[in-house]
């Protein structure tokens, strides 16, 4: 970035971030997906969940992985880690994971927007802001591992690659915030619930907590003040509890400006630009379970 281009902002960051993200995710939820891990030996979903995005930090321990993850139940990673390892290795698990990217993109985007130029300089530019990410990995155990992952080199999966370290890197620094703030990992699934966003039954079915461990985080929320509940005891926000989470929010952009400071403000803006309609693409297959539907 030259001195004349305007810096990279938080709010350009979120912006960024919120962009590539689809093109990571969809690995999770892909048709593609159970039949390429089965075809390993992945069985379960909570295996080929577990073992595939713990596996870039290599043939881990249960605790390892729950401490990561954050807001998953460690007795749900217990039934899979280590176990998932003898079905098949990390490094088998990181090659199953890149084509299943593969064979999403190139089916969803299709051959002529995946060898586009404009997916070569939307990879250039995430590339850019991932490699800028990965001189800054203290602290970030999750990202450090994908991180020292070799890059693949199809532009398509460079992109994916690339928005993968640009998810994690923000998602490590946004945990530790939520340490600060003495928010475990039922509250926090509690504050995005009450956002209005997200399906409790759904949340609480995917991450495995009880709905005794649900109610408690619930009560303790209540008696700071970040939420109440209507009849049903379903969370929303406070007006404390927007604020709260709204800070929260900005102050991960803020940590997450690392990776964007070479791009400045208007390689962000083209970066935007360039993924927005893979991004679109990708939200048109409504792959994700446990957003509420718009009506």
């Amino acid at each position: 970035m030259s001195s004349s281009t305007p810096p990279a902002t938080p709010d350009l960051a979120r912006a960024a971030w919120a962009e590539v993200e689809p093109i990571h995710t969809c690995i999770y939820f892909a048709p593609e997906t159970a039949p390429t891990y089965q075809s390993i030996g992945m069985e379960s979903l909570a295996q080929m969940y577990f073992a595939s995005r713990g596996a870039p930090l290599g043939p881990v321990g249960p605790e390892l992985v729950a401490a990561t993850f954050y807001n998953f139940n460690p007795a749900v990673v217990r039934t899979v880690i280590p176990e998932a390892w003898s079905v098949a290795s990390p490094d088998t698990l990181v090659r199953a994971r890149l084509e299943i990217a593969d064979k999403f993109l190139r089916r969803v985007l299709g051959e002529q927007t995946v060898r586009s130029p404009e997916m070569r300089e939307a990879a250039d530019l995430a590339r850019t802001a991932a490699e800028s990410a990965a001189l800054h990995p203290h602290g970030r155990p999750l990202f450090a591992g994908h991180a020292g992952l070799p890059w693949p080199e199809d532009p398509h999966l460079v992109l994916w690659h690339a928005a993968t370290l640009i998810r994690e890197f923000r998602g490590d620094g946004h945990i530790a915030l939520l340490q600060e703030a003495h928010i475990g990992p039922v509250e926090a699934l509690v504050s995005s619930v009450a956002t209005g966003k997200y399906s409790s039954e759904l949340l609480l079915k995917s991450r495995r907590w009880s709905r005794e461990d649900w109610d408690a985080a619930v009560a303790r929320m209540v008696d700071r003040g970040l939420v109440e509940v209507d009849g049903e005891g379903e969370p929303s926000q406070t007006t404390e509890g927007k604020r709260f989470r709204d800070d929260l929010e900005a102050r991960t952009d803020v940590l997450s400006l690392p990776a964007f400071e070479p791009l400045g403000a208007d390689g962000c803006r083209r970066l935007v630009e360039l993924v927005s309609p893979f991004a679109e693409a990708i939200r048109a297959q409504d792959l994700i379970p446990f957003t509420k539907k718009r009506s």
